[in-house]
């Protein structure tokens, strides 16, 4: 399988790194649009209950378009972490250590892909908890429906935009350390 991706990172290299980066940005940018702007213009509406269900639709919205990317983005990530090398540079066939600078750089990757993976976590409590509080619209319960909404709102979208900034970060330090 290593050789695989090895080829195919060979092959593609600047296909997967555009894909990588484009879901990065449509990912942490579409949350972004979505908590600074989207939020703020439907908390301008004067009707609870058309605000609920339009902060469910626009949620809704965003995740259909950000699950594709999600995907991409992890799979695009296990092809450039072993494409570009860094546990070869860091280790050898037994696990000794070549290089401190290049196991430092190394684990950083691990740090990066930990971030995504959290985030992805959190996307999926995002659409199952939107998931939820669009069955309590439909069953007039509303006021627990705009609690998921706010929990979601306030603290989940956040969330990830800061680890999704993070793990652009240290993309960014990935990209140089060599």
């Amino acid at each position: 399988m290593k050789h695989l991706i090895y080829a195919v990172f060979a092959e593609y290299k600047n296909i997967v790194v555009f894909l990588h980066i484009l879901s990065a940005v449509i990912w942490v940018g579409g949350m972004i649009a979505m908590r600074f702007a989207a939020h703020q213009s439907i908390q301008m509406i004067d009707s609870v209950p058309e605000k609920i269900e339009r902060s469910s639709y626009a949620l809704k919205r965003l995740f259909s378009i950000v699950a594709p990317f999600v995907v991409i983005l992890i799979i695009t990530a296990v092809i450039m972490a072993v494409g570009y090398g860094f546990r070869d540079s860091a280790v050898d066939a037994s696990g000794h250590v070549l290089n401190n600078y290049a196991m430092f750089v190394y684990n950083m990757v691990h740090v990066k892909e930990s971030l995504w993976v959290v985030m992805t976590v959190n996307f999926l409590a995002m659409v199952l908890k939107r998931n939820k509080a669009a069955n309590l619209i439909l069953n007039g319960d509303l006021i627990e429906a705009a609690s998921k909404l706010k929990f979601i709102a306030k603290y989940m979208v956040p969330l990830n935009i800061l680890l999704g900034l993070a793990a652009i970060y240290l993309g960014v330090f990935l990209r140089n350390a060599y």
